[in-house]
C-alpha cells in the first residue's frame, strides 16, 4: 500500500531535521517558493484532497474562498486541538514526524500568503512541546521559518499556543476565540472565517493530519495523489484503531479499503475468544455501526455516509461481546454534558438531561418512557445549536438505544418503576439543570484570560 504520512514515521531519528532532510523533508518547501501561490492552491486543489480533521470538506476550495487583502494578511491556523474521543492519529503525526507538519503548515500559508501562522495545541498534548519546540528552531536555523525565508521575499513566523483542553476549541471558530484570549464560545456564521476570522482577518483554519499531506503533493503531483483511494476520495487516511481489537494503534490505510479488512488484519481481529459486536468509526460523535453493518463498508466519506454513519476524524473504537453497550453510552453522554459550553440552550440543557436519563437507567431508578424520552430530546438538540457540539452527542445516543435497544430495555425492566410522572420527582430536568448541573457550572465559570504562547 502506498503510504504519504507514514512512510518515514517509524525511523526513529526522523524528529532531526538532518535525517528528516535526508528522506526529503523540505524539499516541497523548496519548490513551493519558486511558484506562484495561485499555482500551489490549484495544484492541491486538483489533487481532490479533502479535510481530514471530521468535515471532508475539499481543501483547495476552502483556500479559494479566502478573500485576499494585501493591508490586511490573511492567518493560517493548523489545528491540533484533537479532542475526539478515541481519536489520536494527530499526536502521532507531531510525534513521530514534526518537520512534515511544519512543511505542511508552510506550504499553506505560503499558498493564502499568509505572514503569521498558529500551531494550536490541545492542553492534555502539552509533552509534545519540547519536541515541537526541537524542530521548529532547527528548521528556523535553517532559514525554512522566519524573515525572508531561503533568501526570498516571503516571511513567516509560525508561533505555537496550548489551550486548556476544552473539545469546543476543535470547533474551528471556538479556537479562533480561544486564540484571541477569550472563552471558546463558538461564533454565529456568517461572517465565516475566510471573510472575518481570527483577529478579524481572513483566515484559513485546517487540520493537522490535512496540512500533513502537502509536502507528498507537491513533491509527486496532483495526479499521483488522486490515484490513491478512490475517486471522491482521494489519497489515505490515518485511523486511530483502540477498543477491544488485538493490535490497536495508527494506521495509514488507501480511501476505499474495507473496514472490515482493517479489522481483522492490520488490527489482527478480536481478542482472543470473542467476536465484534461493534465499531465507532469516526469517534464518539458518529452513529455505531454493529458488527453486521460493518461488512462491506470501506473506509472513505461515501461509503460511510452510505451505511448511516461518517469517517469524522478515523477514531475507530471496537467493542466486542463482552462489552454492555449502555455504560458505554452512560461515559459517552457524560462527556458531552461536561464538554458543552452552554452557549446554546438546546445543547446546555438537553445534553445534561440526556446524561441523567442514562444515568438512572443504569442505577435501577428508570421511568418506563425513558428511552422514548432519550430520543425525543435528541430530537430537539439537532440542527438547533451554533457548532456541531449538540448534534455529536445526539448521534451515539440515538445509534446506540436504536441498535442495542434491548440493552436498555433489560435495564428498564430490572429497575422498580415509580410513578412519578415528571422530571422534579427524580431530581432531574430542566428545573435542576438549571441550579447545580454540570452544564451550569460550566456556564458560570469565569472566562479564560488567555492562553500560554510560545515562539521559536
Amino acid at each position: 500500500m502506498t503510504k504519504i504520512l507514514s512512510e518515514q514515521a517509524e525511523y526513529p531519528d526522523q524528529q532531526e531535521l538532518t535525517a528528516a532532510k535526508r528522506r526529503g523533508a523540505y524539499e516541497a518547501w523548496h519548490q513551493v517558493l519558486a511558484q506562484r501561490p495561485a499555482d500551489v492552491i490549484g495544484e492541491v486543489a486538483d489533487s481532490g484532497l479533502r479535510g481530514r480533521g471530521g468535515a471532508g470538506f475539499p481543501t483547495g476550495r476552502k483556500w479559494r474562498f479566502l478573500q485576499f487583502d494585501a493591508e490586511r494578511p490573511p492567518y493560517l491556523l493548523c489545528n491540533a486541538d484533537e479532542s475526539e474521543p478515541g481519536t489520536f492519529k494527530d499526536h502521532w503525526l507531531l510525534e513521530r514526524d514534526p518537520h512534515r507538519v511544519i512543511e505542511g503548515i508552510l506550504i499553506a500559508a505560503y499558498a493564502i500568503q499568509a505572514r503569521e501562522a498558529f500551531l494550536y495545541i490541545r492542553g492534555e498534548y502539552a509533552s509534545l512541546l519540547p519536541g515541537i519546540g526541537r524542530a521548529l528552531e532547527e528548521a528556523r536555523a535553517e532559514g525554512l521559518i522566519g524573515p525572508n525565508v531561503l533568501s526570498s521575499d516571503y516571511s513567516l513566523d509560525i508561533i505555537v499556543v496550548v489551550g486548556a483542553g476544552a473539545y469546543i476549541c476543535g470547533e474551528e471558530t471556538g479556537l479562533m476565540e480561544s486564540l484571541e484570549g477569550k472563552r471558546a464560545y463558538p461564533r454565529v456564521r456568517p461572517p465565516f472565517p475566510a471573510v472575518r476570522g481570527f483577529n478579524g482577518r481572513p483566515t484559513v483554519v485546517n487540520n493537522v493530519e490535512t496540512l500533513a499531506n502537502l509536502p507528498w503533493i507537491i513533491h509527486h503531483g496532483a495526479e499521483a495523489f488522486r490515484a490513491v483511494g478512490t475517486s471522491d476520495s482521494p489519497g489515505t487516511k490515518l485511523v486511530s484503531l483502540s477498543g477491544c481489537i488485538s493490535r490497536p494503534g495508527v494506521y495509514e490505510i488507501p480511501m476505499g479499503y474495507p473496514l472490515q479488512q482493517l479489522l481483522e488484519q492490520e488490527g489482527g481481529g478480536p481478542l482472543p475468544d470473542r467476536s465484534f459486536k461493534a465499531v465507532i468509526p469516526g469517534g464518539t460523535s458518529v452513529p455505531v455501526l454493529t458488527a453486521e453493518e460493518i461488512e462491506g463498508v470501506t473506509i472513505d466519506f461515501e461509503s460511510m455516509r452510505q451505511a448511516g454513519t461518517l469517517l469524522g476524524s478515523g477514531g475507530m473504537i471496537v467493542f466486542d461481546d463482552s462489552v454492555s453497550m449502555p455504560p458505554m453510552l452512560r461515559a459517552i453522554s457524560h462527556f458531552y454534558a461536561t464538554e458543552s459550553c452552554g452557549e446554546c440552550t438546546p445543547c446546555r440543557e438537553g445534553t445534561g438531561w440526556m446524561a441523567a436519563i442514562v444515568d438512572r437507567l443504569l442505577d435501577g431508578r428508570s421511568q418506563i418512557d425513558d428511552l422514548d424520552r432519550l430520543l425525543r430530546i435528541g430530537n430537539n438538540i439537532e440542527g438547533r445549536t451554533i457548532c456541531g457540539l449538540g448534534d455529536a452527542a445526539v448521534q451515539p445516543v440515538r445509534s446506540f438505544v436504536s441498535k442495542f435497544r434491548q440493552e436498555f430495555e433489560a435495564l428498564l425492566h430490572e429497575s422498580s418503576i415509580s410513578n412519578a410522572p415528571d422530571w422534579q420527582t427524580h431530581g432531574h430536568g430542566p428545573r435542576t439543570a438549571r441550579h447545580g448541573s454540570v452544564a451550569d457550572e460550566i456556564v458560570r465559570s469565569e472566562p479564560v484570560a488567555g492562553r500560554p504562547t510560545y515562539r521559536w
